[in-house]
């Protein structure tokens, strides 16, 4: 087993990734950017080395940087988390030519599946169904795209070859639009992943969004672990996560999780990864993509199947066996997810920076809250903006949206605009309590995301009234630790005013 990880990343995953690495007995080395020094996840490492620097490029992207610090301190692995490095092959091999283990799959998966286009041809010819689409020369004449778009039906989706989180893609509703969008998507491609090649693909009006979490070995053994609905989006980016989704009969949950474990199968994949598909409004598939890293929402495959996934890919990461089999997994209950950005949404979900002045989470039963941000920390606009995730469980998926309401009325943040009202309103809307989701539901089903007329002093109050009275114990979320007593503000030893 490793005894010295180091993880390439930041907030909140590097918090939650560091208290699995401590409970298997592993060293922890942390690494941060300059605005990054005071930050949880520095606190939390056992060790802690600076990157110099403060944006992205300059720091958690320089593969170089962080290989040369994981070899001047004799680090046996690194986890590269999600984002920044996570899917980059050319660091999963830099790593294993620096004789340090890459806590992910190998290269040569990443640079297999990572290409949407070579992924799309391999899937279809496994038998996993795939969306309609053309992916020819990349660099074939205007009028050859028109051509087979027209083949394929309007509307169509223009879509970035190596591209993810919407960037590089363009629905096309007419012919006439389609070398206008051709032409913006490849410049976004370009600007985001350095690769310019765009295909076409069928666009699917109101999909949903499901993925299937897949885990392989290095000894041939490939399960799923149940799905996640994630339909409820923004811009293509992810909000709302639950499982199982309300959508999927047992028939079509075993039909797409044994397309999820072939797909799995034939890329030869190791570690963790999600298999993503659209499903049709009459229950048709599609294979979309893999990510082939850890997800953002594997809090809820944890909290139904009660496994850590972090643990897993430690454990196959050093050569063992998956420590579970398909048998036994098996899920129980409903999870819920929920992102708690700072961003503002009356002025159009402008990311909010500035300093905490007040940042207290929710604690209950079957609440799991996953920050990487404390009390007085200054949100950066360098990085992405998520401050927490939210995670409940209940025996129906009622019970887990009654739990997350109750937790996000409890959520005290002060100093940054949130979505966190924004999010109360969308699990009391009765399309999403009846559990008619789609890609597309924000855009049918605006949420009134008003300013509350409510006077600042009265939130301040209500915040400070968050903290257990004085003699309980208070659940530290960034290290784990249950320990010192709470306090009414009527206690402070210090002095302290609304304004």
């Amino acid at each position: 087993m490793f005894r010295r990880v180091l993880i390439a990343n930041r907030g909140e995953i590097a918090v939650r990734i560091a208290a699995t690495l401590q409970q298997m007995g592993i060293t922890v080395v942390a690494v941060f950017s300059d605005a990054d020094r005071e930050s949880p996840h520095v606190g939390c490492a056992d060790e802690a080395y600076p990157l110099e620097g403060v944006t992205a490029a300059e720091t958690y992207l320089r593969g170089d940087k962080i290989i040369e610090i994981a070899r001047d301190h004799r680090v046996d692995a690194i986890h590269p988390g999600y984002g920044f490095l996570s899917e980059n092959a050319a660091f999963a091999q830099a790593c294993a030519d620096a004789s340090i283990a890459f806590i992910g799959p190998r290269p040569q998966a990443i640079r297999a599946l990572g290409d949407k286009i070579a992924a799309k041809q391999t899937m279809a010819g496994a038998g996993v169904p795939v969306v309609p689409g053309w992916a020819g020369e990349a660099d074939a004449a205007p009028k050859t795209f028109g051509r087979e778009a027209k083949r394929i039906g309007f509307p169509v989706l223009v879509k970035a070859a190596a591209g993810g989180g919407g960037k590089g893609m363009r629905v096309v509703a007419k012919e006439s639009e389609l070398e206008a969008a051709m032409d913006s998507a490849r410049r976004e491609a370009k600007a985001a992943f350095g690769d310019p090649r765009v295909f076409l693909e069928k666009y699917i009006a109101r999909p949903r969004h499901v993925e299937f979490q897949i885990f392989g070995d290095a000894h041939g053994n490939v399960v799923h672990m149940y799905e996640r609905e994630c339909s409820i989006q923004r811009r293509h980016q992810k909000i709302i996560e639950e499982t199982p989704s309300p959508a999927l009969t047992p028939l079509l949950r075993e039909r797409m999780g044994e397309a999820a474990v072939r797909v799995a199968s034939v890329a030869g994949y190791m570690n963790a990864g999600t298999v993503e598909f659209l499903v049709d409004e009459s229950g048709g598939f599609y294979f979309l993509e893999v990510n082939t890293r850890l997800q953002v929402e594997h809090p809820i495959t944890e909290m139904t199947l009660r496994q850590d996934l972090v643990r897993a890919q430690v454990l196959v990461a050093a050569g063992e066996r998956l420590p579970f089999t398909q048998a036994e997994l098996r899920p129980e209950g409903h999870a819920l997810e929920c992102r708690i950005y700072a961003e503002d949404p009356p002025n159009g979900f402008l990311p909010s920076s500035g300093t905490l002045n007040r940042f207290a989470p929710p604690f209950g039963p079957n609440v799991r809250v996953d920050s990487g941000v404390m009390e007085s920390n200054d949100v950066s606009v360098h990085y992405d903006p998520m401050l927490a995730k939210v995670v409940t469980w209940g025996g129906y998926r009622e019970d887990s949206i009654a739990r997350m309401q109750w937790a996000l009325h409890r959520f005290a943040i002060l100093g940054l605009t949130t979505n966190v009202e924004f999010l109360s309103s969308l699990l009391v809307h009765p399309e999403f309590r009846a559990g008619r989701l789609h890609t597309h539901f924000l855009e049918e089903n605006p949420m009134d995301v008003g300013k509350p007329e409510v006077p600042d002093e009265v939130f301040v109050a209500a915040a400070m009234f968050t903290s257990p009275v004085s003699g309980e114990g208070v659940y530290d979320p960034i290290c784990g630790d249950s320990s010192e007593p709470g306090s009414s503000p009527w206690n402070a030893s210090e002095g302290w005013r609304t304004a």
